[in-house]
């Protein structure tokens, strides 16, 4: 994945209450959910972006209480995914 760098204000790391070598993981944590939650990404494409695994991200979203985005079209899917498998 390609990067790009951005100058943040160091104070962000006092706000944020973490230690300096945490703050680039929270930074992408914050934008994953947001992105997320706003609708714009999938939990997938999520988790890819925060670094981490979806069940990661599963925890992570609940922690933040922030529901998952699981529509009819993804239920049809799952079950046709499911009978595939069971043969």
């Amino acid at each position: 994945m390609d990067t790009v760098s951005v100058n943040l204000p160091r104070e962000l790391i006092r706000i944020l209450k973490i230690r300096e070598k945490d703050f680039s993981r929270a930074v992408l944590e914050s934008i994953a959910v947001e992105l997320y939650r706003e609708g714009l990404i999938s939990l997938g494409k999520a988790a890819e972006i925060a670094r981490i695994s979806k069940w990661e991200m599963f925890e992570l979203l609940a922690s933040k209480k922030i529901p998952l985005q699981y529509y009819p079209e993804d239920l049809k899917r799952d079950i046709k995914t499911l009978k595939k498998a069971l043969g």
